[in-house]
């Protein structure tokens, strides 16, 4: 299949090398200018569960996309305040039989993503598949993960099967999802405590699970999310939830891994997705009347510590 990775920063880097191992025709677009030319120069370098590839994928810089072969399948993974900005530059690459699938973190996407594609060709999903930033050109991939999709087109199921079918065979444990909203939900409640935790206390996932207040602080957070999700018609399993994040937190599994948003601000000093995550709580919460003080405090935090570091 002809795939456009839309966002080719770790996750994306991840997912476009799977594909391309698993025989697929992989373009990468990004808006990272030096991340762009060390993988045009160089390759693409990964550690794969400890194993060094380098491997060359072609990759195009967004705003120097030009008309040319519409692509099969576009995989978004910008950061989700890019997003508009990256379908508006890869707009060439959308035709009429385009799919689109958002694997974004956070809640709402599609919102922005029917501005530029048909409703038939929009699917979104979650994964749980992690994955670092090293530098430029760089990525360290470690662990398993799978993927769950689901489409937002009448009559499009078997099209999200297919889908998910190519996922798989490049080793992404895929699968069609018919309640997609709950899975959004629930890998929200793992973002909407891993990463703005872990992000000020300046720890790992392993490191926040060790202090005596962890629990508590995840139970107050995806109690908050539960909240908006059953005012929107999505019933959260809390307990069940509540454990599902904090397996996080296990050093032998992903327990060491540094969350994307700690990557993002405190390795890179960009601006995080606080707003799409936490930040979109606390603004439904507002809406509906809910109360969400940790999301409203989280947000606030993360913004303040991104204006004494100087974000970009």
């Amino acid at each position: 299949m002809k795939i456009t990775i839309a966002g080719a920063g770790a996750m994306g880097s991840r997912f476009g090398l799977m594909l391309h191992q698993g025989g697929n025709e992989v373009t990468l677009v990004d808006g990272w200018p030096a991340h762009v030319n060390a993988i045009k120069e160089h390759g693409l370098h990964a550690n794969l569960n400890g194993e060094e590839l380098t491997v060359q994928l072609p990759i195009e810089l967004q705003s120097e996309v030009k008309e040319g072969e519409k692509t099969e399948l576009i995989i978004l993974f910008t950061k989700a305040m890019q997003l508009d900005q990256m379908l508006q530059d890869i707009k060439p690459l959308i035709g009429a039989h385009t799919n689109v699938l958002c694997l974004l973190n956070g809640i709402g996407h599609e919102d922005i993503v029917e501005k530029y594609v048909p409703m038939e060709n929009i699917f979104i999903g979650n994964t749980m598949w992690t994955a670092g930033l090293e530098g430029a050109g760089k990525v360290k991939l470690f662990g398993n993960g799978s993927v769950e999709l689901q489409n937002l087109g009448k009559n499009q199921e078997q099209v999200a099967s297919d889908i998910a079918k190519v996922l798989s065979e490049s080793g992404l444990n895929a699968s069609y999802s018919s309640n997609i909203h709950y899975s959004i939900y629930r890998k929200a409640c793992v973002n909407g405590t891993m990463n703005g935790l872990c992000t000020l206390l300046d720890t790992n996932m392993a490191g926040l699970g060790e202090t005596h207040p962890a629990h508590e602080m995840v139970a107050t957070i995806v109690n908050e999310f539960a909240l908006v999700a059953n005012h929107e018609g999505v019933s959260l399993d809390v307990p069940e939830v509540i454990e599902h994040v904090e397996e996080c937190f296990d050093p032998t599994t992903i327990g060491k891994h540094y969350p994307s948003m700690y990557q993002d601000l405190m390795t890179n000093n960009r601006l995080t997705e606080i707003d799409y995550i936490n930040g979109a709580i606390s603004r439904k919460g507002k809406k509906y009347g809910l109360a969400t003080p940790y999301c409203n405090f989280l947000t606030q935090l993360i913004h303040s510590k991104e204006e004494i570091l100087k974000a970009k």
